[in-house]
Formats: structure tokens, C-alpha cells, sequence
């Protein structure tokens, strides 16, 4: 019984020395004393590579925040690839990432058919997959893929959203709708459906590829289908094509933007400011651009921060405010790591948000998340364009009072 007892005691002593002590440091791939590495792709170049500026203001604040001496010490090593919005090169990226780089986590990568396309690998990889830049629901399904969350409300609440408004302003209008053809336009036209619950006449529906030259001849035909209600969810340079064929036709439907275009400086410039006044769409940040803002302390924080970090960068973009606001995100769930930096525990910490105010977000806009809610931002504002801003209007909506 004494040697049995004293192999217990031996084989006890083994695995107490092969544990980390406690309060000692928790480290999984991508992480030490001196880094904490981090993944991203974007689409530097394709057809979206509008949305490029997220992720150099990502990278510049995640300078920022090294220059300031890091998360708990440790610099943030941001390692961002260009994956031309083509899903096979977005697997070959994240492959690269979690494989030769070993990153603790991929952030941001932007897309839906994209990410859908690195879904599968990273949970089976047990990979954060972190807030996401898209809007499509599949992508806070912590059940089925708990390893992947969104951050941005989703495309389906922005639909419930619009519904309503038109219910409650244009209960009579013929509605005309473009749409890029994938699962996040499909998922802004349920959410449109679902919040019109049958009450509207929807015109025409007109599908585009992100590999079309232009859109011009869906205008058109939307046009010719007596449609005096637009929306319009396109992505950046579509949106603002149809803008510009809008006025070419002297059309003048009432016009909705959605939320992942309405930018100043990359969408409602290029389409011509003129043309674009009076279009409605939704927010949940601020828009640089808005004098409602002049004097806000966190919008002066933001120019402050453009003007040393990234000076070329453009300020009447929400696409720069989009990318230090989930900058900021990833950051605090980082703080919120403490020294146990395991992919594990990054995703425990990003499903533990709660009531987080970042000074960007739109008043009364706040971030939660929990175990069984993977979708950080759930409210939204009514905005419309007056020539100059993207001016909000009415009420915070909710998730929930969206489809009402």
C-alpha cells in the first residue's frame, strides 16, 4: 500500500508541475508575454475594396494602442491579408493565418460569402472567428458554431427596421429593390418581408453580382416596374452607381440606403452629393461628418486619433469610425483576458459584454453579449441625408420593436 501510495503522490506531483500555478499566465497559440498575435483578411483590392480603409484604421489602432504600451503589456501584433473578396483566397488566408502565422484569432474578416467560406474551418479548428464584418445572421449561431460572432446589427433587424418606417410613411408605395445575390442580400430581403408582413406591394426585385460592371439596367427595370419606393442594398460602389442612374433617369422614388453603404466620403461623394439628398437609411455610429457632433469628446478623440495614426485616411468615411469602434471592441476583449490568452477563454470573454459605451456608437446604443447571444449591437436610428450629413432621426429601435 506504501508504494501505491507513494506512485499516487509521485504521479500527483507530475501534473501539479505540468500546470500552470495559479495566477500564472494561460497562453494558446499566438500569445506570450510580449505579443498577442491577431489575424484579419480584407478585401484590399476586388470589388469591395471600398471597405480596404476598415482595416487600415484597425492597424493604426492597434499601433495606438501598442505605442501606449499594449494590452496587460503585451503588443498587438495585427497581421492583415488580402483576400480581393474571393472566398477560395479567403481560405487560402485563413489557412495562412492559423496554420504558419498561428494567430490567437482571426477579427473582422470581411464578407459573408467570404467568411461563410472559413466558417466550418475555424470552429472545427477552435478558432475565434470574431465580430465578423457582416450583418448575416448565420453568423451568431452559437449553438452550431461557437466559434464564430458577428459584431454590426444584423442584415435581417436593418429589414424590420425599413419596414417600418415605410409601413408608419408609405403604407401605399410600390417598392423597387436591389440587392446583392448572396446570403446578405437574401437576408435583407426577409427581414424587409417579414417586417411588411404582406402589407406593401414590393414591384420588382432586381439581383446583381459583385462581378457586374454596372447596375444601370436593374435601375432601369425597377424604373419600368412603377416602383416609387428604393432600396437600395448595395455595396459601396454599386450603391452609388445607382444613385447616379436614379438621377440620370429624373426618377424620384423615395430611396433607402443600407447601413453598409451610407458613408459620406465612399458612397453619397462619388454618387454626387446633390443626388443623393434626402435618401434615408439607418445608423448605429456616429457620423464624423454631422455638425450634431462638433464639440463631442469622443468624436475629438477619433480626429485626434486620424490625424497622428492615420493622416491619409478619410475623415467623412463611417467606414474609419467602423474600424476604430471595432478596434475598440477587440481591445476590451482583450483587457478583459487578463493573462489567460487562450483561444478559449477570447471567446468566454467576447460572450461576456456587457452595457460596453463606446463614445462612437450613437446614443443609447450599447454592446451585450452573453453564452446564447452572439449579436453585440441590436438597435439602430433612422438617418436621412440632408446634402451635407447623414442626420439621425426618430427613436433608438431595438432588435425586438424592428419587426413590429
Amino acid at each position: 500500500m506504501a508504494l501505491f501510495r507513494r506512485l499516487a503522490l509521485a504521479i500527483a506531483a507530475i501534473a501539479l508541475a505540468a500546470e500552470p500555478a495559479a495566477g500564472e499566465p494561460k497562453y494558446g497559440p499566438g500569445a506570450s508575454d510580449r505579443e498577442i498575435k491577431v489575424g484579419n483578411i480584407m478585401p484590399y483590392s476586388g470589388p469591395l475594396s471600398a471597405y480596404a480603409i476598415i482595416g487600415k484604421t484597425q492597424a493604426a489602432y492597434f499601433k495606438k494602442i501598442n505605442e501606449e504600451g499594449g494590452i496587460n503589456g503585451r503588443k498587438i501584433d495585427f497581421v492583415s491579408y488580402d483576400d480581393g473578396y474571393s472566398p477560395p483566397k479567403t481560405v487560402e488566408q485563413a489557412r495562412k493565418l492559423v496554420e504558419s502565422d498561428e494567430v490567437l484569432l482571426i477579427f473582422q474578416a470581411l464578407g459573408t460569402p467570404t467568411n461563410l467560406a472559413i466558417q466550418k474551418y475555424l470552429n472545427a479548428k477552435k478558432v475565434p472567428q470574431l465580430f465578423v464584418a457582416t450583418g448575416a445572421t448565420r453568423f451568431g449561431d452559437p449553438k452550431n458554431f461557437p466559434w464564430t460572432m458577428g459584431w454590426q446589427p444584423t442584415y435581417q433587424t436593418e429589414g424590420h427596421i425599413y419596414a417600418k418606417y415605410l409601413r408608419a410613411n408609405h403604407p401605399d408605395g410600390r417598392i423597387g429593390i436591389l440587392y446583392q445575390n448572396d446570403d446578405s442580400g437574401k437576408d435583407y430581403l426577409k427581414g424587409l418581408k417579414d417586417g411588411l408582413a404582406g402589407k406593401m406591394t414590393i414591384a420588382a426585385e432586381a439581383p446583381y453580382e459583385v462581378t457586374d460592371p454596372t447596375i444601370d439596367s436593374q435601375i432601369v427595370n425597377l424604373k419600368t416596374a412603377g416602383a416609387d419606393v428604393f432600396f437600395n442594398e448595395a455595396s459601396p460602389k454599386f450603391a452609388a452607381q445607382a444613385i447616379r442612374k436614379i438621377a440620370e433617369l429624373n426618377w424620384k422614388p423615395v430611396q433607402l440606403l443600407a447601413s453598409i453603404s451610407n458613408s459620406v466620403g465612399s458612397v453619397l461623394k462619388p454618387a454626387g452629393l446633390d443626388n443623393a439628398r434626402g435618401i434615408l437609411s439607418s445608423a448605429y455610429l456616429k457620423d464624423p461628418t454631422d455638425p450634431t457632433w462638433k464639440g463631442d469628446p469622443a468624436v475629438a478623440e477619433w480626429e485626434a486619433f486620424m490625424k497622428q495614426y492615420y493622416p491619409d485616411g478619410d475623415r467623412t468615411s463611417t467606414f474609419t469610425a467602423y474600424g476604430y469602434l471595432t478596434a475598440q471592441t477587440l481591445v476590451q476583449v482583450l483587457k478583459q483576458c487578463g493573462d489567460e490568452l487562450t483561444r478559449e477563454n477570447v471567446m468566454k470573454q467576447a460572450a461576456n459584454l456587457k452595457d460596453l459605451r463606446l463614445g462612437l456608437l450613437l446614443p443609447g446604443i450599447v454592446i451585450n453579449t452573453g453564452p446564447d447571444d452572439y449579436y453585440p449591437i441590436e438597435q439602430m436610428q433612422m438617418t436621412r441625408f440632408d446634402g451635407e450629413h447623414s442626420v439621425p432621426f426618430g427613436p433608438v429601435i431595438s432588435a425586438e420593436r424592428g419587426g413590429s
